[in-house]
């Protein structure tokens, strides 16, 4: 059961801007999550792609064990570019809507039903 404080907390950010910084809050957390996701997956299949190919040079065995610096700068520069790419997209489109959304919440005129 919820007490009257609680109540007027929640009821509080009900209101367009507390909304509005609640939502924007949520919006850069996503893109945080989504930054790391990315940028995560990256390096792993770059560590895996690695592993593949030092275990077909060792089945070689003729052919030196590829450099793994050589695989995962690489990697490293891809993923921060595909990881912000992903989060400034979410970003710039959370940060639109959530202004969007203010503007016409601050800008709605309420009127009595008849």
């Amino acid at each position: 059961m919820l007490t009257a404080a609680t109540r007027r907390r929640v009821a509080a950010l009900r209101q367009p801007a507390p909304a509005a910084r609640l939502a924007r809050a949520l919006w850069i957390l996503w893109a945080i999550v989504v930054w790391n996701v990315v940028f995560d997956r990256v390096i792993v299949v770059a560590g895996r792609d690695y592993i593949a190919a030092a275990i077909r040079a060792q089945a070689a065995a003729a052919t030196p064990l590829p450099n793994m610096d050589d695989w995962m700068q690489p990697a490293v520069r891809r993923g921060v570019w595909l990881a912000s790419a992903a989060a400034g997209a979410i970003v710039a489109t959370g940060l639109v809507s959530v202004r969007v959304a203010a503007r016409r919440a601050t800008n709605k005129r309420v009127t009595p039903c008849d």
